[in-house]
């Protein structure tokens, strides 16, 4: 079987095959500011003040627009709050980052789970391999009611990487390759298995942009076979042992895919799609206006210390905006213990509260009608960031390089010494 399906099995208690269609148990049901609210209104409307059911299994981030810009996202966030209160659930609040990180930092989430909530990129939690799936208002409210869900089993796409990245290459340049091949619908409604020698060594972080982005392939979950570390990682965090979980050698997959990444240079996806992929080296030069370096996609300590290595001792560029922006409070943390924040500020970049932050419109630094950003998130999608604006795709080297110059930079260009 692959992992989706001895996933699904399990909590079914049957064996399962691609199409079938099974009721199970949650592990793990979230909600957030952005969603969160309608999602509470439709219980209410259905439940009232039934208890959920289970408090311990239900948790609810705040990580979008934070602080409340508006007296509408503070009531909002006012209506999660009185919920949680009432219910005695688990919130966090503005002050502690991206709900996907959160939950992962504080033990929540473990292998072999089932995560439902209101965030397209649940999917990220595939990297410790856990089952993410962002739902709907409805789905999600009777979740909180039933603590249970129906699935329909997907077929399994593998997508095997092999090679060794090149300095200043990163995870993000090799999800881009791949969607760059996948397309924005290569993956609709199938689960993605990442598999080969290149994953095998790869980081938590690394794992997390990789399984971030299967979301922008249409998938529904992308699996990364825990590594010891990552396994140590989760073990730290639920404070328990942590059961493996990977595919069977003889699972069938519907296609299979295979990228070598031994020759590999910095990727980067062009408005306003995030398969529409080149190489830096392609479109250098191009004029930017402003830099973000944050999101789920990118924002945990890893991808600050990247750009921290090729910023150190440095200025952006005349009239550039580098907006900075870390995953979570502990990322937070981390980067001011290690001098990065002393970095950043010195080269003239702005540091925001952690949180989803210039994934979409809401967060302070939109876009004003035809400028140009160079993202590390994972959407630049037409209007989503101010009417029309322009946002490349990056990684944070390739990030950073640019915030240097102005333009965009391939980060092999400016890192010498680095």
């Amino acid at each position: 079987m692959t992992i989706i399906e001895k996933i699904f099995g399990r909590h079914a208690g049957k064996q399962v095959e691609p199409g079938d269609y099974i009721w199970t148990d949650l592990n793990l049901v979230t909600m957030r500011d952005f969603g969160g609210p309608n999602v509470i209104m439709e219980y209410l409307e259905n439940f009232g003040e039934h208890p959920v059911f289970d408090k311990n299994r239900v948790a609810i981030t705040f990580d979008l627009h934070i602080p409340a810009r508006t007296e509408q996202v503070a009531q909002n966030q006012k209506i999660l709050r009185e919920f949680a209160l009432r219910q005695g659930l688990r919130l966090f609040d503005v002050n502690t980052g991206v709900g996907q990180h959160i939950i992962l930092e504080n033990g929540l989430v473990k292998p072999w789970d089932i995560v439902v909530g209101t965030d397209s990129h649940m999917n990220l939690l595939g990297a410790v391999g856990a089952a993410g799936f962002g739902m709907g208002t409805t789905d999600i409210a009777g979740a909180l009611y039933r603590g249970r869900l129906w699935f329909r089993v997907p077929q399994t796409i593998k997508v095997v990487i092999n090679g060794a990245l090149q300095r200043w290459v990163t995870a993000k340049d090799v999800i881009l390759l791949v969607l760059k091949h996948l397309k924005t619908d290569g993956a609709l409604n199938k689960a993605v298995e990442f598999a080969g020698t290149a994953m095998s060594t790869m980081t938590l972080a690394e794992r997390i942009t990789i399984a971030s982005m299967v979301t922008e392939m249409s998938g529904d979950i992308g699996f990364i076979e825990p590594n010891l570390n990552v396994s140590q990682f989760i073990k730290s965090r639920v404070g328990q042992d942590v059961e493996a979980i990977a595919a069977d050698p003889d699972a069938h997959y519907e296609k299979e895919y295979e990228f070598s990444i031994d020759g590999l240079t910095p990727q980067i996806a062009c408005p306003h799609l995030p398969d529409k992929v080149k190489s830096v080296e392609d479109v250098a030069g191009k004029e930017v206006d402003q830099v973000f370096i944050g999101s789920c996609t990118n924002g945990r300590f890893d991808d600050l210390a990247l750009a921290g290595q090729i910023l150190r001792g440095k200025k952006i560029a005349p009239g550039m905006r580098l907006i900075i922006v870390p995953a979570t409070t502990e990322v937070a943390r981390q980067a001011l213990k290690a001098g990065l924040y002393d970095i950043f500020l010195s080269s003239g970049a702005v540091i925001t509260n952690p949180g989803c932050a210039l994934c979409t419109t809401g967060h302070a630094g939109i876009l004003a009608p035809r400028e140009v950003m160079v993202s590390t998130s994972n959407r630049n999608f037409i209007g989503k960031l101010g009417k029309g604006a322009h946002v490349y795709l990056a990684s944070p080297a390739t990030a950073a390089a640019t915030a240097l110059t102005g333009k965009i930079t391939d980060p092999r260009e400016v890192s010498h010494g680095c």
